[in-house]
């Protein structure tokens, strides 16, 4: 299925329970919706940070929403945004866990008179629809990346994320994923891609200042250019190709460069220890830095000439790629870290449209050649491929078409329940 068929967004009819204009700033809100939102955790990943943009979303529209999961870094702002937290352990995959949390969950749809649940996680999913399959309550789930299938333990596992009534897909390749795998028919996928608030990632208001205290925080010198990789310290996002890919652009002869690690390190896996390993090695050392979460990311993206993402599993729509596109930077990207809906690439594009390099997922050698590549442009046509990119995702991700799209969904559904 092409990725147009994929982007079937919404029903045209006229929602039930709210009134919508054009500009989310006029909804009419006639009688507000009772959500339950269930995330596993509160913390760093793309569904956590969802959850808070989606809470706001919903107490903006005066809506009522209530979230439920263990918490974390992120669960003050629920309460900030007006919304009422509720913990649960739904983040535990224990069956006794799972089942019991199935019951809460029932009980407390009942007594908030739940119009729908929207579920961001596999865990909490499954508890989930079985209490929405008991009493009678529309079920949504969000899809963030593609989720390996190693057994059909895993598959099993995973294909309660598409028995929502709705299944909402970050990116046109989530949503052929979904139809791929598990036939789920293209009537109850809806893409709604991501909208963020890109106040924070105006290159503008970055101050030369903050550029150079983060080139000191990275090692890096007047000259010196800085390969960045944001994110999360997992296998799955590839570090270890980029590691691979430096001891290439050494032997190449590229000098006075620096990839940068900046991300957190849940310590769950042999991982960072593996990399460390790796970087020795292949003689990288001198080339690359662990830096951590910094508090600055906005300037990390300004300090950077690049930013990379080599992930080896399905993505989605990473929130980092798409910031680093708003702070006008050339992003390089595996073909599962982003698809052509989020980064416009070669052979899709034409160069002179193009918003960074596309390579396939893997492939180091394929990985070190589009920055040679990059880095072999002018000044002023990779400047060029940076502003194109904060054109593309001020024009294609905005907060307020997300909002809108969410809020369609959601009437449509509790509508179509209300008129069953």
């Amino acid at each position: 299925m092409a990725s147009g068929s994929a982007a079937r967004l919404l029903s045209e009819s006229q929602p039930h329970g709210l009134l919508f204009a054009p500009d989310r700033s006029n909804v009419v809100n006639i009688h507000p919706l009772n959500i339950l939102v269930i995330a596993p955790t509160l913390d760093a990943g793309a569904a956590d940070a969802a959850v808070i943009d989606l809470v706001r979303i919903l107490t903006e529209a005066r809506n009522r929403p209530v979230v439920i999961s263990r918490g974390g870094r992120l669960e003050h702002q629920v309460s900030e945004h007006g919304a009422q937290l509720i913990h649960l352990d739904v983040a535990s995959k224990n069956p006794f866990v799972m089942l019991r949390n199935a019951v809460a969950i029932a009980r407390i749809a009942l007594r908030t008179r739940c119009d729908l649940v929207h579920v961001h996680g596999r865990a909490p999913a499954w508890s989930a629809w079985l209490a929405c399959r008991c009493i009678g309550v529309p079920f949504v789930t969000s899809w963030y990346k593609g989720f390996r299938e190693q057994n059909v333990f895993k598959r099993l596992y995973n294909s309660v994320m598409a028995r929502g009534d709705r299944v909402i897909a970050v990116s046109d390749q989530i949503a052929e994923i979904i139809n791929d795998r598990y036939g789920t028919p293209w009537g109850r996928i809806n893409v709604v891609p991501a909208g963020f608030d890109l106040s924070p990632f105006d290159p503008a208001a970055v101050s030369p200042a903050r550029i150079e205290t983060m080139r000191r925080i990275f090692g890096a010198g007047p000259q010196t250019k800085i390969i960045l990789a944001p994110g999360r310290m997992l296998r799955r996002k590839g570090h270890h190709l980029l590691v691979k890919a430096a001891q290439r652009l050494k032997d190449a002869g590229l000098k006075d460069f620096v990839c940068v690690f900046v991300g957190e390190d849940h310590g769950h896996s042999r991982y960072m220890g593996e990399l460390w390993d790796l970087v020795l090695a292949t003689g990288t050392a001198d080339v690359v830095r662990m830096t951590g979460p910094v508090t600055d990311i906005a300037a990390a993206y300004a300090a950077a000439c690049v930013v990379v993402s080599a992930a080896t599993q399905a993505e989605g729509l990473q929130r980092t790629i798409l910031e680093a596109q708003a702070m006008a930077r050339p992003v390089v990207v595996s073909d599962l870290a982003a698809g052509s809906d989020v980064v416009l690439a070669p052979p899709a594009v034409s160069e002179d449209r193009m918003t960074g390099f596309r390579f396939p997922s893997g492939n180091d050698a394929a990985l070190a050649s589009a920055l040679l590549r990059l880095f072999s442009m002018h000044d002023q046509a990779r400047t060029a491929i940076g502003l194109r990119g904060r054109e593309w995702v001020r024009g294609h991700f905005n907060a307020a078409t997300a909002a809108e799209l969410t809020l369609k969904l959601y009437a449509d559904v509790a509508g179509s329940r209300q008129a069953a």
